[in-house]
């Protein structure tokens, strides 16, 4: 692995150290310029605004054809394709009046396209706009998204799940690279802070072809904050309230782009104290300390492009159990996890004439301990991954686009406390893959192939016949997908996509290895050793309707899984402990969202977005567990006129109701339903030459009693949070 990393980063040493740049004015149809227009070049995915005079500049603009997008709220986006040679290109843009939201450039996706030119429909949403809607963590934000929502444990634990599949069959990228920190775990959380994450991109459905393994439910995508636009710089702080919680968030940001160097730092520190339900008490040993940092350095000309991202995050956080003693207030107390990540990038991109190459390099650490008592550490585990991604973006001939490359990847998980969940192990994977895509008039064809091998090798541990006995085990795994897919415009309002994939995921090594009591779910379970891939086959059908004033959507979906895993009760007992056994069974599950835009004529100020969600898993004759409920979600929204010192101010209520879900597994029981109300107002206020961002927020305001399904304090008949006010300030310095 190091020899190929070597190679690989040689290769990609070579640099030019010419640039040039692309300048020019914004205007709209009366010749009027335009400030606040995003520009955004989608080569390498850098942007800048115009200024006051619709002037913008665009320097180390990469060489050969790019594609610039031209973006502002209430205009349309416009696309230019430009062909740099080395010459500065003087661009004038006019843009065409025209109420629709401005479309997303989506990164997660191969070919970096707008969501218009999108075959695969990707569920965008920018991190701003999830605190507006009350998120308390970035895991709860993107539950907010159709056909996303998340197991959690208390406030500190959230895991994603996309259309009913979760754990190891979604995989969740940062910084351009595959998070790996043991997902295996129901109380192992993401390991990453809002702070400095811009956006968050979510396919549903297999995305094997994109990712290899663990790719089969779909994929979270989450993009890093951007550097300052060239030449300038800018500072800022972020401060939080939480009432509920009588929790706090502090985040401090810089970052600068002087030259072609450009850096930023960012610092988060926050900090949350046992949450209270609506009856009063408190959920003891609920609290957690969050530290997290994250910087950058990158570099860019016409020829390269260079990102260098670092992040660490520190969460320390208790484990809600019977007879916790409570004491303190904010430091948590035992049983407690203490989770310390580190995760490194490097994003390379070289430019050539009509083509160029862009590798992705990931190193991370996850260091899990479970501690007991201060002397009793009793699960110590570090993973150490090592990540590659290749591609080369042939010469477009005509209208084909094709890229080809190879990921893969190269682990090893090392174990030092008194229990073991897993073994030591080393996993390696390696993939190759191939797509392309092709345009036409308003039709986009995509279609792509790659194979997977996944090899796993573990050590023997313990005494054979007693508990914590692992055997060793030197299995392979080999995968072959495919995905095709075909967007057309059906008339100027009417879009459609129709995406059939494959994708698979291999058994993890809890599923293949486990021989023991595990604490987080109370039960001894048996791993088995038999166990083979699971493969799915997915149909996606997106229609869409976009006017002026209103828009709709409807998605629907058949997932079938060949040998999905799971695990059942055996019906016997060890030491006291009920035993349940992974096992495997075909499944299938179906379902799909629903929902408007809807933004009255002359009441453009006014915006009612309303959808619904829904999926249905089953097993054999029985019902897969961790489905979530049937959700409809209601959201109106003022936009305020603004004034001199108050400027881009508005109000939400959130009315989001959660259906009975009694289509439940074995050993699962019904969950009632429940409807919450939330608040939330904002807006920018000017002081002397500051720029306040004030968002105050309630959640629950009704202070609902009620318990989430796929919470896992469920079965402690633990509910969720009360009432919650969260008040944040975000300033300029």
């Amino acid at each position: 692995m190091k020899q190929q990393f070597n190679i690989l980063l040689l290769l990609f040493s070579i640099a030019g150290f010419s640039q040039f740049k692309i300048s020019g004015y914004v205007t709209n149809s009366n010749q009027q310029k335009l400030s606040g227009v995003i520009v955004h070049v989608l080569e390498n995915n850098t942007e800048t605004t115009t200024d006051e005079n619709g002037y913008f500049q665009l320097a180390s603009v990469p060489k050969g054809t790019t594609e610039v997008i031209f973006q502002r709220t209430g205009f349309q986006t416009k696309k230019e394709v430009i062909k740099t040679n080395g010459d500065d290109i003087i661009l004038n843009v006019m843009l065409l009046e025209k109420e629709i939201h401005l479309e997303e450039v989506i990164i997660s996706t191969l070919y970096n396209k707008i969501q218009s030119q999108n075959v695969m429909k990707v569920e965008h949403a920018s991190v701003k706009t999830l605190k507006e809607n009350g998120a308390t963590s970035l895991i709860e934000g993107i539950a907010t998204i159709p056909g996303v929502s998340q197991i959690s444990t208390g406030n500190s634990i959230g895991k994603p799940v996309i259309r009913g599949l979760s754990g190891n069959r979604v995989l969740v990228y940062s910084q351009g690279v595959r998070m790996e920190n043991q997902q295996f775990g129901e109380e192992h959380g993401l390991g990453l802070n809002a702070a400095g994450i811009e956006s968050v991109e979510v396919i549903k459905g297999p995305a094997s072809l994109l990712y290899g393994s663990d790719a089969l439910g779909g994929v979270v995508y989450f993009n890093s904050e951007k550097y300052a636009p060239y030449k300038e710089k800018s500072a800022d702080f972020e401060q939080s309230y939480f009432t509920n919680t009588q929790g706090t968030s502090t985040t401090f940001g810089v970052k600068a782009s002087p030259s072609n160097f450009k850096f930023l730092l960012r610092g988060n520190y926050t900090s949350h104290a046992d949450y209270e339900v609506p009856n009063g008490d408190r959920i003891i040993n609920t609290r957690f300390i969050e530290k997290d940092f994250k910087s950058g350095i990158g570099y860019s000309n016409s020829k390269i492009a260079t990102d260098f991202r670092y992040n660490y995050n520190n969460l320390n956080l208790g484990l809600p159990e019977e007879d916790i003693e409570n004491s303190g207030f904010r430091n948590p107390l035992f049983p407690k996890q203490e989770i310390a990540n580190h995760l490194l990038s490097l994003n390379q991109k070289v430019y050539f004439k009509n083509s160029k190459i862009e590798a992705d390099f990931g190193y991370s650490l996850n260091d899990r301990k479970e501690l007991e008592a201060p002397d009793e550490i009793a699960l110590s585990m570090k993973l150490k991954t090592a990540s590659y991604t290749v591609k080369y973006f042939v010469p477009k001939i005509n209208r084909w686009e094709t890229i080809i490359g190879i990921q893969g990847m190269d682990q090893t998980n090392t174990n030092f406390g008194e229990e073991l969940l897993i073994p030591d192990a080393k996993v390696t994977d390696f993939g190759a893959f191939a797509t392309t895509n092709y345009s036409w008039n308003s039709n986009v064809l995509q279609a792509g192939i790659r194979y997977d091998n996944r090899k796993i090798n573990t050590s023997t541990h313990g005494t054979e016949g007693e508990e914590g006995y692992f055997e060793a085990i030197n299995k392979q795994f080999n995968s072959f997908n495919a995905s095709l897919g075909y967007k057309t415009n059906l008339s100027s309002s009417i879009s459609t996509r129709i995406n059939i994939a494959s994708g698979f995921r291999a058994p993890n090594l809890s599923e293949l290895t486990s021989n023991g009591v595990h604490e987080g779910s109370n039960r001894y379970e048996i791993g088995n050793t038999e166990l083979k891939n699971e493969q799915n086959f997915q149909v996606d059908i997106n229609l869409e309707y976009k006017s002026e004033h209103l828009e709709w959507f409807a998605n629907g979906f058949y997932n079938s899984v060949s040998n999905y895993i799971f695990i059942t009760p055996s019906g016997t007992e060890i030491n006291g402990n009920a035993v349940y056994n992974y096992v495997q069974n075909n499944s299938y599950l179906f379902g799909g969202e629903a929902g408007i835009h809807f933004h009255p004529h002359p009441f453009d100020w006014l915006h009612f977005t309303s959808s619904f969600e829904s999926v249905t898993g089953i097993q054999g004759t029985n019902n897969l567990p961790l489905i979530p409920a049937n959700q409809w979600k209601n959201n109106i929204r003022a936009e305020l006129n603004s004034n001199q010192w108050i400027k881009n101010n508005y109000v939400s209520c959130f009315l989001n109701y959660n259906f009975k879900q009694d289509n439940v597994s074995e050993f699962e029981t019904s969950t009632p339903d429940y409807l919450l109300i939330n608040l939330s107002l904002g807006g920018t206020i000017t002081i002397g030459k500051k720029v306040v961002q004030l968002n105050l927020t309630g959640t629950n305001l009704l202070n609902k009693t009620y318990v989430n399904h796929l919470s896992r304090l469920k079965a402690d008949g633990i509910n969720n949070m009360g009432r919650n006010i969260m008040l944040r300030l975000n300033f300029d310095l």
